[in-house]
């Protein structure tokens, strides 16, 4: 082999080995997508610029089944927009925070927008997992991803003790200044633990919280020490189990050296209850427990409070989160629509309140109530008023032009507008799963501007904190 041979044939291995490679990066970025969107989507997609796709030759190639090929660069930039591209401080990231039982990122949103880096994100949920992948950045080398939230403290591992379980999270779990934790509520279990008893351990709060979600974000809490927590759940957690809970989550929290923002206070204006009402036009209330650890003396001046000084100058009114045209399909079919209005009749005659929620769009002062996640079964709770004659008659009811009229569901792009997520002229919230998955994840989220706003509260706080560092 002479010296020209030599070279043509080391320049043929380097570009072969240039194709693997392009090839390989194909790969990655097509099972990103995957994570998030069902192949008929990605093919579809895909055809748009290059028509020579479909679900079956996404299928094959994707599990190199066909002729190897590399996406070319248009199918690569089509592909690209579908993931969420970086924040614009991404890179110069003022402040470091983990998001556990995030959901869809409502509570993440606000965190981000002042400067913060998430490095860390669990979520069980595989449908919420794929809303989230596909709205919140996720940087592949400084970003975890985690379902079980038990994988890290370990709390299922009963031949642990604390202090083992607690190096597992030191050692699995990043750096972080906030933690953010939107945990669910489950019944505490009270039965043969005394608090004597429970305070003897040496992490007494084990013994009375253990077996519930709200134990994991206290170990978390206990054994990475991040300077500040906010925690959300329902409003009705302060009366479960007749405040049992409550106080054992407040006493908690105080055993493991922190101040909750304005803990002693109680009663119909506790300011640690924020309606999402001040933000956008939806009635619904949730608790927040803002953290401080106490010895770095960040809690000093800070109060929930002033909250009200963040409520935005001009609330959106109900009819312009609407789209201008929907499908038929949220439309109550006749037989559901009868269901509820004879439900609600019935309630009516009794003298109580049970019945679905009409809601005027021509009424800039219609509050609409508070979304559920069971809103894909009847949408009863938030239905769109279409001109419905509302006498309570059997011959208005029956009316067939009052039948045309029948109300209608919130559409998951109006659910996501009316939690937050995207503004009507703003941008599009990806939602790439079913409707009833997307009716699930919003009506389990938060109000996402009362959020940024408790975010924008603490921004100084936080400032201090890495100070501290």
């Amino acid at each position: 082999m002479n010296d020209l041979d030599a070279i043509a044939e080391q320049l043929s291995e380097q570009a072969l080995r240039q194709q693997q490679h392009q090839q390989e990066e194909d790969h990655a970025l097509v099972s990103r997508i995957l994570e998030i969107y069902d192949q008929k989507t990605v093919a579809h997609r895909l055809r748009q610029v290059s028509g020579d796709w479909t679900r079956e030759s996404l299928n094959r190639w994707y599990n190199r089944k066909s002729v190897p090929r590399a996406l070319t660069s248009v199918e690569v930039t089509m592909l690209q927009s579908m993931l969420p591209s970086p924040p614009k401080h991404h890179g110069k990231y003022a402040f470091r925070f983990i998001d556990l039982f995030a959901g869809i990122g409502g509570i993440r949103s606000g965190f981000e927008a002042i400067g913060g880096q998430c490095v860390f994100t669990s979520e069980w949920n595989k449908h919420a997992v794929r809303t989230y992948k596909a709205n919140w950045y996720c940087d592949p080398g400084q970003h975890q991803f985690n379902e079980d939230i038990r994988d890290i403290t370990q709390s299922d591992r009963t031949d642990l003790s604390d202090e083992e379980a607690a190096a597992h999270i030191r050692a699995t779990l990043p750096d972080h200044d906030v933690l953010l934790a939107g945990f669910p509520c489950q019944p505490f279990s009270l039965a043969g633990v005394s608090k004597k008893n429970a305070l003897g351990r040496a992490h007494g709060f084990a013994c009375e919280t253990q077996g519930t979600l709200f134990f994991d974000v206290a170990r978390i809490i206990d054994a990475k020490r991040p300077a500040i927590f906010v925690l959300e759940n329902v409003k009705n957690l302060k009366s479960h189990d007749k405040g049992n809970t409550f106080r054992i989550i407040m006493e908690t929290l105080d055993s493991l050296g922190y101040e909750v923002a304005d803990a002693a206070v109680t009663g119909a204006n506790d300011p640690k209850i924020i309606d999402g009402k001040h933000f956008l036009p939806q009635h619904r209330e949730r608790i927040v427990l803002v953290g401080f650890r106490r010895d770095l003396n960040l809690h000093q001046d800070f109060t929930l409070r002033a909250l009200d000084a963040l409520y935005p100058p001009r609330r959106p009114t109900f009819g312009e989160l609407l789209e201008p045209t929907v499908d038929a399909k949220y439309i109550l079919t006749p037989t559901l629509w009868k269901y509820l209005y004879n439900y609600a009749k019935k309630h009516q005659a009794k003298g109580n309140g049970f019945g679905y929620g009409l809601v005027d769009p021509t009424n800039p002062a219609s509050v609409a109530r508070t979304l559920s996640a069971r809103y894909y079964k009847d949408g009863a709770e938030i239905l769109i008023d279409r001109g419905w004659d509302k006498a309570l008659g059997e011959q208005d009811f029956n009316d067939a032009e009052n039948q045309v009229r029948r109300p209608r569901r919130l559409t998951p792009r109006e659910c996501a507008r009316l939690m937050g997520f995207e503004a009507p002229q703003g941008k599009a919230f990806r939602i790439p799963v079913s409707d009833t998955q997307a009716y699930r994840q919003f009506g389990n989220s938060v109000v996402v501007p009362a959020f940024a706003a408790v975010a924008k509260l603490l921004e100084d706080k936080i400032k201090q904190a890495v100070k501290k560092r």
